[in-house]
């Protein structure tokens, strides 16, 4: 994302470590690889254990360094999974809108956030391939639900084969931490698709009466 300002200097203002969950074959490595490349495989192996890039972007003239951790789905790598969610400030938990059973699982990932990650954490919630709409078995108003119920920051569809919402799931994220910060953060003027973020009612990362993100409610 072009107007994040995508740095390469190593010196930063603040670091914030953001991780990925959810069940196998959602396409969280295909999120990641979008948001740190530019670029999607169809062909993406199973993340084993766990992996990381990191991405600074300018946010108002402060380099935010973005830790990005990349996770394994499947169960037999959930004990070295867990062990990382102690550090993270933030937690994407991605399923796929086209097949049920991941969105099933959410409760039991953000289950386990609250059990192994720290009492602060930023919690998100990423339903991604919106690409695939004709294969859709989660509809959005349906994350809504959820993401109000279990106080969830923020809730968006993203594509990451059509480069949809996906570095704006991560900008915001970044918002939000920096303004957990103490840090009055002015919209930007970054564009999302409305019809697929809600953000939370009381989130602070909006602050401009003209801003270009639509605060939707859930209209379930």
């Amino acid at each position: 994302m072009q107007s994040a300002g995508l740095e390469q200097e190593d010196s930063f203002d603040f670091l914030f470590k953001i991780i990925l969950i959810g069940d196998t074959d959602v396409g969280k490595t295909s999120v990641i690889q979008r948001f740190k490349t530019g670029m999607f495989s169809e062909r993406q192996q199973s993340t084993i254990g766990v992996d990381f890039i990191v991405r600074t972007v300018n946010i108002q003239g402060r380099k935010v360094k973005m830790q990005v951790w990349d996770t394994a789905g499947q169960e037999r790598f959930r004990t070295i999974t867990q062990s990382y969610y102690r550090s993270a400030h933030a937690a994407m938990i991605t399923y796929d809108i086209t097949r049920r059973s991941t969105f099933n699982s959410v409760p039991q990932w953000i289950q386990e956030m609250e059990q192994y990650g720290a009492a602060n954490v930023l919690l998100a919630l990423i339903g991604n391939k919106c690409d695939m709409e004709s294969e859709r078995q989660v509809e959005f108003n349906e994350a809504c639900t959820l993401a109000n119920q279990k106080g969830i920051v923020v809730a968006l569809e993203t594509s990451a084969k059509e480069a949809q919402n996906v570095d704006q799931a991560f900008i915001v994220m970044a918002r939000e931490l920096l303004a957990c910060n103490g840090l009055a953060v002015r919209e930007d003027g970054y564009h999302m698709d409305s019809r697929r973020i809600l953000l939370r009612s009381n989130t602070k990362t909006i602050e401009s009466p003209t801003n270009t993100v639509e605060k939707k409610t859930c209209e379930c």
